[in-house]
């Protein structure tokens, strides 16, 4: 590995587990200090030791990214802690409400739109600001690949990643004049423990996931984060307000 990120901070949310820790792993060892945020202190200073045992920066901040005054304070946290911030990823997302849209009620709707929709739009509110006082950079959001095609059983999530490509491609056109570049990744399903113990939780659910996906397998959080990296780098300098996939041909049938 280079050192992209060499003098770069970069913040990300839902860092805990799965993919966010493989691109915060990523990006600390390509030189970057990485700024994690996510509910559980426990697992969240679990990671930033790992990483700084490693040899890399980190710093964990407890953050609900569902709350905007938390949200607030991670990123002010950042620039506080190493004096700028560059890039950032936000990954926090969950399905939290199941079943045909008669039967889902509107605690179950909100749910779904405040993790995985507002929750993007508090990070960008305070993201975008951040790095133009630091002359640009990248953010990154998760938008899944639900955010491009439709499923039953899941309307909320599906209408909230719709929601996160729309609102990424707004905001792309708002700051790019600020050097700022603003994309989102359409990924398909990625072999965490949130996976295994939902749809992966048995051999048939997860033969049957991995077969919506032309490479007939999941991915591993791994293969996520090199693609993550090199859209949060400077490499991907010319590229701004895309959906880009990256889910086995998941959205290429």
């Amino acid at each position: 590995m280079g050192n992209r990120f060499e003098s770069k901070v970069v913040l990300i949310t839902g860092a805990t587990s799965g993919v966010g820790v493989a691109v915060a792993r990523r990006i600390a060892a390509e030189g970057g200090a990485v700024v994690l945020g996510a509910r559980s202190k426990e697992a969240g200073d679990r990671v930033a030791e790992e990483i700084r045992e490693a040899g890399g920066k980190a710093l964990f901040v407890p953050a609900d990214v569902t709350v905007e005054a938390d949200v607030a304070r991670l990123t002010a946290a950042a620039v506080e802690e190493f004096g700028r911030l560059d890039a950032a990823f936000n990954n926090a997302g969950a399905v939290n409400a199941f079943g045909n849209v008669e039967t889902i009620d509107e605690s179950g709707w909100r749910a779904d739109l405040e993790l995985n929709l507002t929750a993007v739009y508090y990070g960008l509110r305070h993201q975008v600001p951040a790095l133009a006082a630091s002359g640009g950079g990248a953010i990154l959001n998760n938008a899944s690949n639900l955010g491009v095609v439709g499923m039953g059983q899941v309307a909320p999530y599906v209408a909230a990643k719709h929601g996160v490509v729309g609102l990424t491609r707004a905001v792309a056109l708002e700051a790019a004049d600020r050097g700022i570049r603003v994309n989102a990744i359409v990924s398909g399903a990625v072999d965490t423990p949130a996976f295994r113990n939902s749809m992966g939780a048995t051999p048939e659910g997860e033969a049957a996931i991995a077969a919506l996906h032309p490479l007939g397998r999941i991915s591993q959080p791994e293969e996520i984060a090199s693609f993550c990296a090199y859209l949060l780098s400077p490499e991907a300098s010319f590229i701004t307000g895309a959906a880009l996939a990256i889910d086995g041909g998941f959205t290429a049938r």
